[in-house]
């Protein structure tokens, strides 16, 4: 059975690799037409926190004034829109539309005597066109949430008592200020609301903001909270297809929200009963809009063109200066990273974005796509299973059968699911198979000729450099293919193995190299446990060892980066506009482009490879980021391949003079010895 396995696993392999070539050539029909989702929607909408800019005027001495002002000035930077909060009794008190009074408070104002059985909340409208606006709003709130609700008079001034505490009182949303609205609508902005999902759904009330929104030309709505409006009363009310079905009526899209901790409840849901109008929005907070003017800058142009981020979101914040003795904001700050000159804006128009109303991508699907798939999964499993092969040759054909019949099975289950253990599979197979490939032509052409010369060797680790990055990029349409679906680019979906391809290739790689290079892998092992440990091991396990920290310590978004990366980070935006992943080309391709110069005359060179393994998985891991366009992850690549190639043959040249001087240096001493 053994030997039956073996001669059809070399009579198949080319049949493996042909249809992973098959594969690959079935991808590259939907690569190109996710490349026409991405490209579908280039406008960027700057949307300004209104509520922030509320706080920021009560500390100013003529608040409305200040408020005017700052608006006139955003809309002139290029903000083009303002977030409107749900307001509170809160809001309506700081914008100066009523005033908010405990039970305690009411008694002193009135000279009426105190009642400690009754702690109420009595609030009064500082003008007609306040009570007229604002009364109707109140009244149904709290008469929705069974609290009573009463009018009052006192000083020929019109409010009303709603009969819970301030501190309740004050917590309970209310549609969003209408008198606001107007004068931010009459001023030119865009009106994007922020809804919770705090209230029971109503759909009656909803249907009457929904009109009120159309009217005020609303085209997309941001959530506030850890759920989207309906997600609560989902079970009972279907809340959220009826919330949809309102969004497709008006013709609203709603608004994803970058980097939260988790993605909030019932999005994905929502998402799709409206069809994925959706767009990605970037959150500058209130504690990062006091970073410097460049720094903002660029966060904005590469969110926009990086990570598909089609609105961003100012916040602001008043605090005190005690070197001023006064009290800022950082509203002139941001105005400036927008307006001056080669910062925000101007990148981002650069890039070839346009200001205006965010649009959701328009998504190419075409049915045919599933077909396609098909032989894309067939090249997959072909894939995975010549990884094996180079580590079990036996188990080549059993792996082909086991993974057909599994994705198969898989399939019926839960489709998302086989699509990201598939890309996972062949996201680990093409980088690990690369190298295992290159170990094994080092090796060959080692023992065939091992005094080549320098210009040979040259020759031959740019040919092999360049040989080795194709096969490992092989599995990158795959995984295109295999997660193309727009709810990966809105990044409702995550590729889930990505840490795993961080690890495993270095893994398999590292095993390949030290066990994998003899006669048998069991004699290996023995050899290895008998190695002494020398000095030599010592460095060579220190340099391992910082080469891993680094490469953690760069690797998910916590990532910390220097002062100096930061300076060429800049540089190469600037040269390129497209940064290279910067432990590509400085550490592993480098160390790629030396380790193989080295190994074609010291066997041991080959080592290096592990470091190597980095920048391998890392092509493939850039393309992994469903929400980075593709022409994008194809510049990043092609540039670190280049720019790490350069340092790499520099890095070998050094090499060489240092030998040179060694060897030189060496025979004087010797001949000063006789």
């Amino acid at each position: 059975m053994l030997s039956f396995l073996q001669r059809w696993n070399a009579r198949t392999k080319k049949w493996l690799w042909g249809l992973v070539i098959l594969g690959i050539l079935a991808s590259l029909p939907i690569a190109y037409q996710r490349i026409q989702t991405e490209s579908s929607a280039n406008t960027v909408e700057f949307v300004f926190d209104y509520r922030d800019l509320l706080d920021v005027a009560a500390y100013q001495p003529n608040p409305q004034q200040y408020v005017d002002e700052q608006l006139d000035r955003l809309k002139e930077a290029g903000v083009q829109s303002m977030a409107m909060f749900e307001s509170t009794l809160a809001e309506y008190k700081t914008n100066r539309r009523v005033l908010v009074y405990n039970a305690a408070e009411m008694a002193t104002l009135t000279g009426q005597a105190f009642n400690p059985n009754e702690n109420y909340t009595y609030i009064l409208f500082t003008n007609e066109e306040n009570e007229r606006r604002i009364a109707p709003l109140v009244t149904n709130t709290f008469s929705s949430l069974e609290i009573g609700v009463k009018p009052w008079t006192w000083n020929d001034k019109n409010g009303l008592i709603i009969e819970t505490p301030v501190e309740n009182a004050v917590l309970k949303p209310m549609p969003q200020d209408p008198i606001a609205m107007e004068m931010l609508h009459g001023k030119g902005f865009h009106i994007v609301p922020r809804l919770t999902d705090s209230l029971p759904y109503d759909q009656q009330a909803m249907e009457q903001l929904f009109a009120e929104y159309a009217a005020l030309g609303v085209k997309r709505i941001l959530f506030e909270g850890e759920s989207v409006k309906g997600y609560t009363d989902d079970a009972e009310k279907k809340s959220i297809a009826a919330f949809a079905e309102l969004l497709n009526k008006y013709d609203i899209g709603i608004a994803a929200i970058e980097n939260l901790k988790s993605p909030q409840k019932g999005m994905n849901k929502l998402a799709y009963l409206i069809n994925y109008n959706v767009v990605r929005i970037y959150s500058l907070s209130e504690a990062d809009s006091s970073l410097s003017e460049s720094v903002i800058a660029d966060r904005f142009v590469l969110g926009t063109k990086d990570r598909n981020i089609r609105m961003i979101y100012l916040n602001t914040q008043a605090s005190t200066n005690p070197a001023k003795a006064s009290i800022t904001n950082s509203v002139d700050n941001l105005i400036r990273s927008l307006q001056k000159p080669g910062n925000a804006i101007a990148g981002i128009e650069s890039n070839g974005f346009e200001l205006g109303q965010a649009q959701a991508f328009n998504v190419h699907d075409a049915s045919w796509q599933r077909y396609a798939k098909l032989f894309v999964l067939i090249g997959g499993v072909a894939l995975i299973a010549l990884l094996i092969s180079y580590f079990i040759p036996v188990l080549m054909l059993p792996a082909v059968v086991i993974g057909l019949i599994g994705a198969a099975g898989l399939y019926k289950l839960s489709p998302p699911l086989l699509e990201q253990a598939m890309a996972l599979g062949v996201s680990i197979s093409s980088p690990t198979i690369a190298l295992v490939l290159l170990v094994r032509k080092v090796m060959s052409v080692a023992d065939a000729k091992p005094d080549m010369t320098a210009g040979r060797r040259v020759g031959l680790t740019i040919a092999l450099y360049a040989k080795t990055a194709a096969i490992s990029l092989a599995s990158v349409p795959l995984i295109i293919a295999l997660l193309n679906n727009i709810t990966y680019s809105l990044v409702l979906e995550q590729f889930r193995g990505v840490s795993l391809l961080h690890l495993a290739p270095i893994g398999l790689v590292a095993l390949y190299v030290f066990l994998y290079r003899g006669d048998s892998v069991v004699g290996e092992a023995r050899k290895l446990l008998k190695t002494p440990i020398t000095l030599l091991w010592i460095v060579a396990f220190c340099v391992l060892g910082a080469a891993g920290y680094y490469y953690l310590t760069r690797t998910g978004n916590a990532g910390k980066v220097s002062g100096i990366e930061m300076v060429i980070r800049t540089l190469l935006e600037d040269t390129f506009g497209v940064r290279p992943r910067f432990k590509e080309f400085m550490m592993a391709h480098p160390a790629f482009v030396l380790g193989l110069f080295l190994s074609f005359k010291y066997r041991n060179a080959v080592y290096l490879f592990i470091i190597a393994a980095m920048g391998q998985l890392s092509l493939v891991d850039t393309f992994a980021h469903i929400h980075t366009p593709i022409v994008i992850s194809l510049i990043r690549v092609v540039l670190g391949l280049g720019l790490g190639l350069i340092i790499g043959l520099i890095a070998a040249g050094v090499w060489q003079i240092l030998e040179r001087c060694w060897q030189t240096w060496g025979r004087k001493l010797v001949q000063a010895k006789e």
